[in-house]
């Protein structure tokens, strides 16, 4: 979150970055809230000065056996006033927070501005999109001929667009989620963590998913509770209200969770099979660190998630976000895409941002330098590690044979019992 003393005195730059996030917030009347706030406040340390040498005076009265009546009945309305005056304080403040917190990161300065995903720029491509010497299946026709998703027993279960693995499907779904976790733990260093799968609503809030995307949220209305739509939000919120040590930093914490989305404004958008499901599994990496390292952080957590896709061997891009195309808590962002042979397109698969200290300011996270000095605000940085449904899709239609087999990446078949392909049964 933006502090407001920030946007008063950066306010063009503020505006700037709104405006080329594609954004409306109207600033200046934000700027003219707390400049009523500021007066109101300035009337407030008057009157409580005033208050303060009234009550010595009639101290010092007293003491000489004075009548003090009067000027006691003169701080009783400097104490009304006060109070009347804290209220409209109160007030303008209940007018000013919900406006900060709609109010996105502002973008870093190797962002390129534009308005949507036609705005970004790929920065990389790896590996070898493969070719058919036959006509490639999608995943559906794979899951349904090898028997592996149950789409229409999930829906008799739940509702549309729930996925139900099965069999070797969901063999291949746990082998994804520990191979990910073991190449995340031994090799890259994060701390595994198994956080709740519900969060309330000050953790929403903190890492930045209420309240702009709360119809997108699964909400549990009587505890005010909601279903995580990534374990970005529990594990960011490991530290809130915490003041850490610099000797602590970096911490780096992955976590595999399954992600609930109602994905509310997206009907008619890539409906069937995996690609848009209400639930989805997910390897989540959150890195706690110093300002001046987060950008170099967050180059290295790219490699981490990319790292999963050379070793699974599918081919994939790395794209820089736009401004206008940019999650609503990061400074900066790559999205990884991973090529689909069935589909023929790439599909989303990583996103990973810095959030420099918006997060840190909204859940109140901070580390003590070494040297002394005031706590500073903490950089987080979250990235998938990656996300399994479309990943899944991946290995499925890249690695899809003539007689309707699909091979098991080599990484992952000591997870998979040392089945090498998997087959109708």
């Amino acid at each position: 979150m933006l502090k407001l003393e920030y946007i008063r005195t950066n306010a063009p730059a503020v505006k700037k970055a709104i405006k080329d996030r594609g954004v409306k917030i109207d600033i200046d009347g934000l700027l003219k809230f707390d400049e009523e706030r500021r007066k109101l406040l300035s009337e407030v340390e008057t009157l409580k000065y005033q208050r303060n040498v009234q009550s010595d005076e009639i101290g010092k009265l007293m003491k000489q056996g004075k009548d003090t009546e009067k000027l006691k009945a003169e701080m009783k309305k400097v104490s009304e006033k006060i109070k009347e005056l804290d209220k409209q304080v109160e007030e303008i403040k209940d007018k000013i927070n919900p406006i900060l917190l709609t109010i996105p990161n502002l973008p870093h300065s190797s962002v390129p501005v534009g308005k949507d995903a036609k705005d970004n720029k790929i920065v990389r491509e790896s590996g070898t999109i493969p070719k058919f010497n036959f006509k490639p299946k999608d995943h559906l026709q794979l899951a349904k001929d090898l028997d592996i998703i149950d789409f229409e027993r999930a829906l008799k279960i739940v509702g549309s667009n729930f996925p139900l693995y099965k069999k070797s499907g969901a063999l291949l779904e746990r082998a994804m989620v520990n191979f990910m976790l073991d190449v995340h733990t031994k090799e890259h260093k994060y701390t595994e963590v198994s956080p709740p799968f519900l969060a309330n609503r000050a953790t929403m809030t903190g890492t930045g998913q209420l309240p702009k995307l709360e119809e997108d949220m699964y909400h549990i209305e009587k505890e005010d509770y909601f279903l995580i739509p990534t374990a970005e939000v529990p594990l960011t919120n490991l530290h809130a209200g915490e003041i850490l040590k610099e000797e602590q930093l970096p911490l780096y914490y992955t976590a595999y969770t399954p992600c609930f989305r109602r994905e509310a404004g997206s009907y008619g958008k890539d409906t069937k099979g995996l690609i848009r499901v209400h639930q989805f599994d997910k390897v989540e990496m959150v890195k706690f660190v110093k300002p001046e390292d987060s950008f170099d952080e967050l180059e290295s957590m790219l490699k981490n998630a990319e790292d999963i896709l050379q070793r699974l061997k599918l081919p994939y891009r790395v794209i820089l976000l736009c401004t206008g195309d940019m999650g609503f808590s990061a400074a900066k962002c790559y999205d990884i895409e991973v090529w689909a042979g069935g589909l023929d397109r790439y599909l989303e698969v990583s996103s990973c941002s810095n959030c420099t200290d918006f997060q840190a300011q909204r859940i109140n996270a901070k580390y003590k330098p070494k040297g002394g000095g005031k706590p500073i605000y903490l950089h987080t940085l979250n990235g998938s590690g990656v996300a399994l449904a479309r990943t899944f899709i991946s290995i499925l239609e890249n690695y899809q044979q003539e007689d309707g087999s699909v091979l098991i990446p080599e990484v992952l078949r000591p997870y998979m019992n040392g089945k090498t392909k998997i087959e109708k049964t």
